[in-house]
């Protein structure tokens, strides 16, 4: 071949996605009928975090509960020129202490929600997961990310990608009764949603528990330990999103090419595929942690607005949940 001569030709047309954000105003316009919740925000000293819940008080999402240092938190509404006079402010004079004062509230059934503010995820959520806290009932907590990308077809929650670090098989069950429960809020369909487990080969090997562990769950929803849902795995990430990857493999499965859920080996692969889909492929996303009586909006704060208010709104979906379930 020439140097004239090239297989794709210089001028060939660009490859265009279209992102509507379609599936982001759904969810919105559902939240407009519920009521907005009691939302213990932990540490609001930061201006951004403030812009964020003055606007998710505006859409009907959320009725703060400012929990921090009250000085910061009032420099931190004038420079960010919002009034924050409608809402209860407690006093607390360091981080960790808001966040412990936010669980004892959410355990008192005094606030709806708890929201990460200006401080490290590990930090608001060590009160929080611990087992005395009086948020568990009989589930471990868990994080999902809900993904709208313009290079998949519908909704895509990864999980765990925050909270459980190196999680065991029964850790990952849970994972994925927290994540049907999460697609369930955000789906009307009347179908059973897809899980793949994901590892780095689609084989079993006795030297990567992931893959173990992929095959144990697939055989606890056989057994009817794990209900809701359709498993598969382990599953490459490639032949999990794509089917013709999956066929070209000689992989016969009614998950791959369709996921709803990716269940991810560990917290590092959750989170880098969670940050890839966000920042490179600038995705919708929604960070949630349920499994707790009470769900816990968590994001990062390098997250847009976009992705804030969409988190507000799955805990108003999930706790609707919570009450339709109380009710039956």
């Amino acid at each position: 071949m020439t140097d004239s001569t090239h297989a794709f030709a210089n001028d060939e047309p660009p490859e265009i996605q279209v992102h509507t954000h379609d599936r982001y105003h759904a969810v919105m316009n559902r939240c407009t009928s519920l009521p907005p919740l009691v939302t213990a925000v932990v540490q609001p000293v930061d201006e951004f975090v403030l812009k964020s819940v003055a606007i998710a008080a505006m859409e009907n999402l959320i009725i703060p509960v400012l929990i921090g240092p009250v000085a910061r938190i009032m420099d931190a509404a004038a420079t960010a020129g919002i009034d924050i006079t409608p809402w209860k402010i407690i006093d607390v004079n360091y981080s960790h202490a808001a966040a412990e004062k936010a669980a004892e509230l959410a355990a008192a059934s005094s606030v709806q929600a708890i929201m990460k503010g200006a401080l490290h995820t590990d930090e608001v959520l060590h009160p929080l997961v611990a087992q005395n806290s009086g948020l568990h009932f009989g589930r471990r907590l868990s994080h999902c990310y809900v993904m709208d990308t313009a290079g998949y077809h519908k909704w895509l929650i990864i999980t765990d990608a925050v909270v459980n670090i190196a999680p065991d098989l029964g850790i990952k069950a849970d994972i994925c009764r927290n994540a049907i429960d999460v697609w369930h809020v955000l789906s009307n369909e009347n179908r059973l949603p897809k899980i793949a487990v994901l590892a780095a080969v689609e084989i079993i090997h006795q030297k990567m528990q992931a893959t173990l562990d992929a095959a144990a769950l697939c055989k606890m929803a056989e057994r009817g330990q794990i209900t809701g849902c359709i498993i598969d795995g382990p599953l490459a990430l490639d032949n999990a999103i794509s089917k013709e990857a999956a066929i070209e493999k000689g992989i016969i499965s009614a998950v791959a090419g369709d996921p709803d859920i990716l269940l991810a080996p560990d917290i590092e692969a959750g989170n880098i595929l969670a940050k890839q889909l966000t920042f490179f492929n600038h995705a919708d996303a929604g960070g949630i942690v349920i499994g707790g009586s009470v769900p816990i909006i968590l994001t990062s704060r390098a997250d847009t607005l976009r992705t804030r208010l969409l988190s507000c709104a799955l805990a108003v979906l999930v706790a609707q949940s919570h009450r339709e379930s109380d009710l039956q």
